[in-house]
């Protein structure tokens, strides 16, 4: 098992419970997430930035 550390954007939601899932979600793709946080959010584009700590089985 390796932890990798990664960033990702996402589209801001409607609401807080929307925008934790689509987080969520787009982590799970990377691997099983440690621990994450939204580190910047433009208002302009609609998008935050989400920075994370995952796992990923050795294969």
């Amino acid at each position: 098992m390796t932890t990798h550390f990664i960033t990702a954007e996402v589209d801001l939601q409607e609401t807080p419970a929307e925008l934790l899932r689509v987080i969520e979600t787009e982590l799970q793709k990377q691997g099983e997430p440690l621990r994450w946080a939204v580190t910047s959010v433009d208002v302009e584009e609609q998008k935050a930035t989400v920075e994370a700590v995952v796992t990923k089985s050795a294969e």
